[in-house]
Order: structure tokens, then C-alpha cells, then sequence
């Protein structure tokens, strides 16, 4: 597979051909009239003006303008005779259906218009249908971007040669996808398409057309998520993959019904009892053993039942990481013993060993303050800081109560020092060892990091900001230990969400002029910056980010994790896939979470969605946002078990970081709900 790296030279247009057209678009009404010129790019390479070698694509500009009055006189009446006919009638195709509704918006506005279409240079198979679309969210000129590939369709190579108006709809089937800009002023169309062009290098010059054919593969997916809005990607990203899923939840999901609005996002539903006890292995063992086709990969996200599902792969002889691996990474105390700092911390099997343990360091007092955590557990919850003695052993208690009864108990209880650092989430694509994808959020500090909080001040995400604004050092820092924890697990190959700090880091949250940001310590610490890792979660992350950084840097989790169930077959698909935008990340982006500020029932329908429609200004900048508690929700309040919060948004900025925190605070600032 060719991997076509951004252009030394310059995109430039030349004219293929331009004249008038009339479009049938169903029998009987009377064909549209317009004025359509056809440019295609061609990339230079100093001097020959051919295509690059190797180049995976072309594309044709068009630029279509309702026909003015001179060009419906010119020469009187024979301008109706010579307009070529564009029957796209008997012609529907995808790229049809796309020219057709790029005609009709043009009718409807009396504007010009201007798409581009894009080709295979060579025959091939992509490899993911809707690459395309995938990797042009938030473009600045794209209004919208279509795939005409179907999952798993090979893609028929077509050169540049001599094209005209009339040939267009002969040409039109072999395009693979096309793209409509944003209104703009006619005159700078021109300069927007070669802008585009330079972008499309940037966002889709990872090797996606393979010589050779995917196979149409069958995974299981176990545990279906709570519901189609946070889990869409996922879904999405299977059928472009051309991956067909069976879905293993409990009787009453919302995939059950076969004739429910999301039956086609899989095969079969089959209902299973899910909870995480003794008998789940054998019971999904059963229901894949049982059903009548075969199956190539099984795949579940659910923290809890990773280790479980795992076991059932190997027990079925599906592609997996080790159980061991995976029952390390879901148990913070064992995931603390492996790394170099275990010394610093120590686990508790139950509460009532800590008198004991205390009188057991009599000379040794503790250092606080101290993090206390349920061995098990997720979201960061009954995590707390505590200051002495005293709040430990409340802390403790909670913890070690929080999951014993549960259907697998736990009742174990990891304490270890609180490290007052930037902490940060960083995910990375392992394959073999090796990092295909590595990136870093900043996680601002929660109501726990307060200096004054005390053990009820929970560590509720607030912020999440992407890219990092930590310094190179800590960042590759970050990038090889992080690593080196994931293999001492077991692990070879996943994508890890990983949770740590930077001890003696050279930055620290500072307010100015009212925004809370990184800042580089007027006094760096004289001690060597190190990594003091929290979790690793052998899974993607969460929704809300797995969706932001797809945004950001082109790379979809989802898909990723649906390949590695599949094993080396899957490979090639993967390293491709895996390969973010040559520029980096398109904007900062900052998903900012609104907490339950207090309790009551929900009065306001959808609080996010108003708050949108509300501020315009927020509304453009905003790329994903979700209202978890809308109206007739039951809301807790800021001291609530269960960390649910009311909505977050997804803000973004191309002008800077700053500007992104900016209008992060604005939200926060204005952001409004009502309570019965």
C-alpha cells in the first residue's frame, strides 16, 4: 500500500471543459437548465504537470451556475439545442443522486455552486466505505461529503483523459465520492477548491485503497451500550468496515426488536443475562457456540467485562489479549503493585483491616494527603481525597462497601499518595509493541484537586483538552512509560485509555484573566519529571471523547478495536486506520462537562439544546454535545453517589488554545438549567 505524503510543489486547476446542460430529474417535468464547467487538479511534481506517482486519487471541480440571461439569448433560439442532456433519470447512482441534489440546491437558491469529485487512480478496495466522510468532518469548506462506496466494493481505476461535458454522466459512475462546499462569493470559488485540495492531501493521504480484498467478517459485540447516542460510531463503524455484528445483551435491550428503528445496525440479537457473576463466560460461550453462523471475533467495552469476555475467546479460540492481562488492568491494586512506585501505596482486602494496618506502621506515620479508590470501579468513582486520619477511615469505609454487593463483590481498597500534577488522559494503539496512534488530553483539575476539599469532594472530570499543553519532555515521557506499563500487564497489541500525572512537572494550573490553563512554574522542580500512572483501561475511551478525538485527528477508536478483534488478518487495515491527519490535530477542542449543581427533578426539556439555540455564537464552534439529564430527570445534586453529569459540549477553536478556553468559560458561565 502507497502512503502519499503532502506535495512538494503546488495544486493547481486546468479547464477540462464547459458548456450548458439540461437536467432531467424525473419524467414528465421539465428538464433544468445550467451552466456547468469542469476543472480537474493536477498535482505538480516540478515539471512534468502529471499526476504524482502513486497518488491513490484525482478530482474533478465543477462549478455550476444557473444560466444567465446571455447565455439563454445566445444565438437566439438554437441555445436550447445546444445544451447537452443530462438524463439522471435512468442514470441513478449514488454520484447521480449526488450531482442531482447539487442542481437542486442551486435552483432553489439561484446561487452558484461548486463540488468536487473524487476518483480512483487505480483499481482497489478502500478500506472503509465512508472514508471519506470519516475524515472530512469539520472541514472549513465542506458543506457535505459523500461516500458512493459500498461496504467492501472494489473501486475501478480511472486516469485523467479527454473529458467533456458530454461524457459527464458516462464518467459519473466511476467517482467515489464527492464533496459540496459552502456557499462562498462565485469569484473565489477557485482559490476555496485549491485550498480544499491541499486539505484533502492532508486529511486523506493515509493508504486507504488496498490492492487487495477485505473479507466480509462476523463479530460479536457483548454488552450493547445504554442506547444509539452513545454508541452510534461504533455501529457505524462496523458496516463501513463491512464487519456484520451480532449483538449478545440482556432480553429488553433497545437492539432487540427486529423491526425497531437500529434492527440493521446488526444481524441477530441475542438475548443473554449479562451480569458480570460466575456464570457469564459460559453463558456467552453458549450463545456464540449455539448460533448457526460462523463467527471471527468477539469485542465488548464494558470495564467490567473485558476479563470475562476475553476468557471466552480464548475458551472459543477467537483472537484476544491474555484474561490475565485484562484482570490486571480491570484491578487498580494489582495495576499498582506492578509499577516501579508500588511501595508508595498499599491495598486493603476489606476496611476492617485498616486499625490493623495503621498500628502496624507505629514511627511511620502517613504522608498525607492520600487517594482512596475502590479496587474496582470506573468513571472515577468513590475516589477521594482525604487530609488525615480521621477521613480515611470514612473514605475507606465507602470504598471498600461500594461494591460488595455487586454481582461479582468487591470489597477491595487501594490507597497511594495524591500526586499534585497535571493529570492527563492518553490513548495509544499498540500493535505487536509497537505505537501506531498516540494522543494526550489535559484533564483540568476537579473539585477533589481543591486545596481545601475534603474526602466528599469528588473527581468528577470537569474539562478535557486536546492537544496537550504539556511540554515535549513530559509528553514523550508519557509516551514511552506509558508503554512500558501496558506491556508489563501483558499486553502486546489494544488501544489503551490510560489515566496518569506528571510528578515535578514544569507546568501548573494557573488562573489568568479569569481562564484556567497550563503555565510553565516560575521555579522548575529540581527532581527528574516522572509519570505516576492511575488506570490503564484496555478499551477505547469513553464515547464523548472516542468521538472527539475521531473529530480532531481523523482516527476512529471504534473502528480500531473492531479490527484488533479480528487479529493479524486485519492488520494491514489497521496500521492504516490508525494513521491521524499529516498536520495534526485540526482544532483545539475542549470537551467541557456541566455538572449537577443541584437537586431536583429536571424541569428544562433538553438544557443543551437550548443553551445552543440560545447563543448562535457557541452554536458554529460547538462539534458534539449530548444532555444526559433532560426533562423529568432525577437530579442528586453535586453530592450525589453516581456521577451522572447534565450535558457537556464538545467547544473548538482554530485561533488557539486561549481562544478555546475562552468560550469553554462562556458556557460555563451561561449555561442554565431549570428544576420542578
Amino acid at each position: 500500500m502507497l502512503h502519499r505524503e503532502l506535495p512538494n510543489g503546488d495544486w493547481k486547476t486546468r479547464l477540462v471543459s464547459k458548456g450548458l446542460l439540461s437536467l432531467l430529474f424525473s419524467p414528465g417535468e421539465k428538464p433544468v437548465p445550467a451552466d456547468i464547467e469542469l476543472r480537474t487538479s493536477v498535482e505538480l511534481d516540478g515539471s512534468s504537470g502529471t499526476q504524482a506517482k502513486g497518488a491513490q486519487y484525482w478530482t474533478l471541480d465543477m462549478f455550476v451556475h444557473p444560466p444567465t440571461q446571455a447565455t439563454e439569448t445566445e444565438n437566439g433560439k438554437d441555445a436550447a439545442a445546444k445544451r447537452s442532456e443530462l438524463d439522471l433519470v435512468t442514470t441513478e447512482s449514488k454520484a447521480t443522486l449526488f450531482l442531482q441534489g447539487c442542481i437542486k440546491l442551486m435552483q432553489e437558491t439561484q446561487q452558484p455552486i461548486a463540488a468536487k469529485l473524487l476518483f480512483a487512480s487505480r483499481d482497489g478496495h478502500a478500506a472503509r466505505s465512508d472514508f471519506l466522510e470519516q475524515r472530512l468532518i469539520c472541514c472549513e469548506h465542506v458543506a457535505k461529503a459523500a461516500s458512493f462506496l459500498l461496504p467492501l466494493q472494489a473501486t475501478s481505476g480511472f486516469q485523467l483523459g479527454q473529458l467533456s461535458i458530454d461524457s459527464l454522466l458516462e464518467i459519473l459512475p466511476k467517482a467515489i465520492g464527492g464533496l459540496l462546499l459552502h456557499p462562498s462569493d462565485p469569484n473565489n470559488f477557485s482559490g476555496v477548491l485549491d485550498e480544499l485540495e491541499a486539505d484533502l492531501s492532508n486529511r486523506i493521504s493515509f493508504p486507504w485503497l488496498s490492492a487487495e480484498p477485505f473479507l466480509r467478517r462476523r463479530v460479536v459485540w457483548v454488552q450493547g451500550r445504554e442506547n444509539i447516542d452513545v454508541s452510534r460510531q461504533a455501529y457505524e463503524a462496523a458496516r463501513a468496515l463491512g464487519i456484520t455484528l451480532v449483538v449478545i445483551d440482556s432480553a429488553g435491550h433497545w437492539l432487540e426488536d427486529d423491526n425497531g428503528p437500529h434492527a440493521h445496525l446488526r444481524e441477530a440479537f441475542i438475548p443473554v443475562n449479562i451480569d458480570f457473576d460466575v456464570g457469564f463466560v459460559q453463558r456467552i460461550v453458549d450463545a456464540v457456540r449455539g448460533y448457526p453462523h460462523p463467527v471471527d471475533g468477539m469485542v465488548t467495552i464494558s470495564d467490567v467485562r473485558l476479563p470475562l469476555v476475553a476468557m471466552a475467546c480464548e475458551i472459543l479460540g477467537l483472537p484476544t489479549s491474555p484474561s490475565d492481562a485484562y484482570v490486571i488492568a480491570a484491578d487498580k491494586a494489582k495495576t499498582r503493585m506492578l509499577e516501579p512506585s508500588a511501595a508508595e501505596s498499599f491495598v486493603l482486602s476489606h476496611a476492617s483491616e485498616l486499625p490493623g494496618y495503621l498500628t502496624s506502621r507505629q514511627g511511620k506515620p502517613l504522608s498525607f494527603p492520600l487517594i482512596v479508590k475502590p479496587c474496582l470501579g470506573w468513571n472515577s468513582d468513590c475516589v477521594s481525597k482525604v487530609a488525615n486520619e480521621e477521613e480515611l477511615e470514612i473514605a475507606v469505609r465507602e470504598a471498600s462497601e461500594r461494591h460488595e454487593d455487586a454481582p461479582n463483590p468487591s470489597t477491595k481498597v487501594v490507597i497511594e499518595p495524591y500526586i499534585d500534577g497535571p493529570e492527563v488522559d492518553a490513548n495509544m494503539v499498540l500493535l505487536d509493541g509497537e505505537i501506531l496512534f498516540f494522543e494526550i488530553s489535559d484533564d483540568f483539575p476537579s473539585r477533589g484537586d481543591a486545596a481545601g476539599a475534603n474526602h466528599e469532594a469528588d473527581f468528577q472530570e470537569t474539562k478535557v483538552v486536546m492537544p496537550t499543553g504539556l511540554p515535549e519532555s513530559e509528553t514523550q515521557a508519557l509516551r514511552t512509560l506509558l508503554r512500558d506499563s501496558i506491556l508489563r500487564q501483558g499486553f502486546k497489541s489494544g488501544i489503551f485509555h490510560c489515566e496518569a500525572r506528571i510528578r515535578y512537572s514544569r507546568v501548573k494550573y494557573t488562573e489568568k484573566d479569569g481562564i484556567l490553563d497550563l503555565e510553565t512554574k516560575s521555579q522548575p522542580p529540581s527532581e527528574e519529571i516522572s509519570v505516576y500512572l492511575h488506570e490503564i483501561n484496555a478499551r477505547p475511551p469513553g464515547y464523548l471523547e472516542s468521538v472527539a478525538v475521531s473529530l480532531n485527528y481523523g482516527v476512529d477508536y471504534f473502528a480500531l478495536r473492531l479490527l484488533l478483534s479480528l487479529g493479524p488478518s486485519e492488520n494491514t487495515r489497521l496500521r492504516a486506520l490508525a494513521q491521524p491527519f499529516l498536520k495534526g490535530p485540526q482544532f483545539h477542542l475542549s470537551i467541557t462537562i456541566l455538572p449537577q449543581t443541584r437537586a431536583g427533578v429536571m424541569k428544562t426539556a433538553d438544557a443543551g439544546a437550548e443553551f445552543l439555540e440560545k447563543y448562535a455564537e457557541v452554536r458554529k464552534r460547538v462539534v458534539d454535545y449530548e444532555t444526559q439529564m433532560k426533562g423529568g430527570a432525577v437530579l442528586e445534586g453535586p453530592l450525589a453517589k453516581a456521577l451522572w453529569w447534565v450535558a457537556y459540549f464538545s467547544m473548538t477553536s482554530r485561533v488557539s488554545r486561549q481562544d478555546c478556553l475562552r468560550w469553554v468559560k462562556f458556557i460555563e458561565d451561561k449555561f442554565t438549567y431549570e428544576l420542578e
